[in-house]
């Protein structure tokens, strides 16, 4: 975490598939894990706020700051040969 005065930033690695398709994550938070949906077509970079997830403020403790998730994709390195002939398969569908 990086913390701005009562809000909170965290990088978080999504898999691909869940940036392409959507899906649940797991985020971690001062309150414990929470299920965080990524919708589909999400971007590396793109920043999600989860509202009063932060730190709670020095002045009135019953209000907190904001933790904003900062999506970072992770492109897979290693492919079996099944999975190379699918993306190259899908690169062949989207070009025609």
């Amino acid at each position: 975490f990086e913390r701005k005065n009562d809000d909170l930033y965290l990088r978080l690695p999504v898999d691909l598939f869940v940036a392409v398709m959507g899906g649940e994550v797991v985020v971690p938070t001062l309150d414990g894990n929470l299920s965080l949906s990524v919708p589909a077509g999400s971007q590396g970079g793109q920043t999600i706020r989860l509202k009063g997830k932060g730190m709670p403020n020095l002045r009135n403790p019953r209000k907190f700051g904001d933790l904003y998730v900062r999506l970072q994709l992770q492109i897979p390195t290693q492919l079996s040969d099944k999975e190379r002939s699918l993306w190259e398969e899908l690169n062949r569908l989207r070009r025609s």
